[in-house]
């Protein structure tokens, strides 16, 4: 199906974001925000047009998007451990958004940001921040070092490297502890299903038990009313066989004088 114009102009402006957010950008830069906002608002029109994209496309398009979104929001985090530990929890996209893209440009954004805030924290614990020149001619200093700054610089980047796999551990345990709340939740949801699917059946249950009891109820009542009348007409029957033949036995026996 051929993409509408809508969607071209998203796609370009997508990659232009993407692009923009893989360079080094200063504090005043504000283009990738607005772009990122339009974004947005193409992808709520997109969902709404006629000829939009598969689901799965639009899933993705909504990735890129999020991913985006939360890059920025990430970026004005004042602390580079706050920042790498958001970053931690950014999903980019899983396709390319242009044709002449090996790999997708927010996996690239996405690795590129998690080694500049590892540089950012490595920066902060050696005191380094802010003083020029400090990322670009790090190994050249370290070489230059004495022993002991060199053992010490190790140690950090120990540190580091033991602080970076205390983070993917516990964003790792924080995606478990999701999985296990989502499982839990579908089986809670499953038992008061069937719970429900119960209690329905017993009240269908009652209910038809009710029905025949009622009918029951009304035969024998009924039946209680016929045995009735036949006793009745039959108590009638005798008192008036007994009234005829004490008259008959007074006819036929008269009173002896």
């Amino acid at each position: 199906m051929a993409s509408s114009r809508l969607e071209i102009n998203f796609i370009r402006l997508l990659s232009r974001c993407e692009s923009i957010a893989s360079e080094k950008r200063g504090e005043t830069e504000w283009r990738l925000e607005k772009y990122v906002g339009a974004l947005q608002e193409m992808l709520v029109a997109l969902r709404k047009s006629p000829g939009k994209p598969t689901p799965e496309v639009l899933t993705d398009y909504t990735r890129k998007v999020d991913f985006l979104k939360g890059l920025l929001e990430a970026e004005k985090l004042s602390s580079p451990t706050e920042k790498a530990l958001a970053n931690q929890f950014l999903a980019p996209g899983r396709t390319p958004t242009i044709a002449n893209e090996r790999m997708p440009a927010t996996k690239t954004v996405h690795m590129q940001t998690k080694a500049r805030c590892t540089e950012e924290m490595r920066d902060e614990l050696l005191g380094t921040v802010g003083r020029p020149g400090t990322s670009e001619t790090d190994l050249r200093n370290r070489r230059g070092m004495p022993l002991d700054e060199r053992q010490s610089a190790a140690e950090l980047d120990a540190v580091m490297q033991h602080h970076h796999n205390l983070q993917e551990k516990l964003a790792e345990d924080m995606l478990n502890l999701a999985r296990n709340l989502k499982n839990n939740t579908m089986a809670a949801q499953n038992i008061i299903k069937q719970d429900n699917q119960t209690l329905s059946h017993s009240m269908r249950q009652a209910d038809l038990n009710f029905e025949k009891l009622k009918t029951e109820s009304e035969r024998l009542e009924q039946h209680t009313k016929k045995s009735v009348n036949w006793l009745l007409w039959l108590m009638l029957i005798l008192v008036s066989f007994t009234f005829i033949s004490m008259i008959l036995f007074i006819r036929i026996f008269p009173k002896l004088r």
